[in-house]
């Protein structure tokens, strides 16, 4: 590690390239680091290509709502790969250094990703919101047509955010040396690394990054207590407990992946701490979509009963 931070010094005054250390430094928490993410990005791999494969063959799932869960899977699957596979490499090959080039990718899919994923769950929410709350109206607030286009704005502006903080980042000049306690490009470490006046930067992230966020959250929370009332209101003691058995467990994910989002780009880079603040990524950007084909989906009885058929058929 101290070599590492020799060449970051050294480097200082033109940087082409960083160094990520990763969660650590010591080869045999590499190796169990290695072995643990490994079993993680297999998992959230073949969690979500399943669902992606069952709600794009069964043409009994072509709804609205397993639309939104095939795109959540696409955006998991992008999510976990844009960091996972890089670290591992590393802790395979010891070389832990990434081009700029390579890093301002990292960090634009990275960002790309996790803004889609905020949106796409709000839109889900909202779906199950119309279908519990306004079942007679179902059809026509979320037809096919309107679904579609509701993913597509997701995608849209998920990635123009990342574009926008993105093309921000490649105008910085970075001379406070190359050394990333992180196992990944992101935005609050790479600002603390930067001569450059970064407040334009911040501010952005807080005013386009926080309106992403903040309405996704806002429309989710809203629609989870128009759910709560019309839950108490129309059904019987027991299946309202059902009911808020599984709202429990997809509020409980939604509640984690928004603080720590919240908590990692919204705070003041003052406070930000590269080694104390490097897990939260790793709870949002890997464990989550590893935990999302199991909460949205697997919990869902028709693709339970659809992965049960096929599963039997073969």
């Amino acid at each position: 590690m101290d070599s590492l931070e020799r060449m970051g010094k050294e480097n200082n005054t033109s940087v082409t390239e960083f160094i990520l250390l990763g969660l650590s430094s010591n080869p045999a928490e590499e190796l169990v680091f290695f072995e643990v993410f490994t079993a993680i990005y297999l998992v959230a791999l073949m969690g979500n290509v399943l669902i992606l494969l069952l709600v794009s063959l069964d043409s009994q799932l072509h709804m609205p709502m397993y639309f939104l869960l095939g795109n959540l899977s696409i955006v998991d699957i992008g999510y976990t790969s844009s960091t996972v596979p890089r670290m591992l490499a590393n802790y395979l090959s010891g070389d832990k250094s990434i081009s700029w080039a390579g890093c301002l990718s990292q960090m634009f899919f990275f960002i790309s990703f996790g803004g889609v994923e905020c949106l796409i769950l709000g839109v889900m929410v909202y779906d199950c919101y119309l279908a519990i709350c306004h079942p007679l109206h179902y059809g026509m607030f979320m037809s096919p047509r309107v679904c579609t286009l509701l993913a597509e704005a997701a995608w849209v502006m998920g990635l123009t955010n990342s574009a926008v903080h993105s093309s921000l980042m490649s105008i910085l000049s970075f001379c406070w040396g190359n050394i990333l306690h992180h196992f990944f490009c992101d935005i609050p470490p790479l600002f603390q690394l930067s001569c450059s006046d970064t407040r334009a930067n911040q501010a952005v992230t807080i005013v386009v990054g926080g309106a992403i966020i903040f309405s996704s959250l806002l429309g989710t929370l809203v629609s989870y207590v128009h759910i709560t009332m019309a839950v108490l209101r129309i059904c019987t003691r027991e299946e309202s407990l059902n009911a808020f058995s599984t709202c429990a467990s997809h509020l409980t994910v939604v509640s984690l992946y928004f603080g720590t989002i919240l908590f990692t780009y919204l705070c003041p880079n003052s406070t930000y701490s590269q080694e104390q603040d490097r897990a939260l990524p790793m709870l949002y950007g890997i464990i989550i979509p590893m935990l999302n084909p199991i909460i949205y989906s697997l919990r869902n009885k028709d693709v339970k009963g659809d992965l049960q058929k096929s599963l039997g058929r073969s």
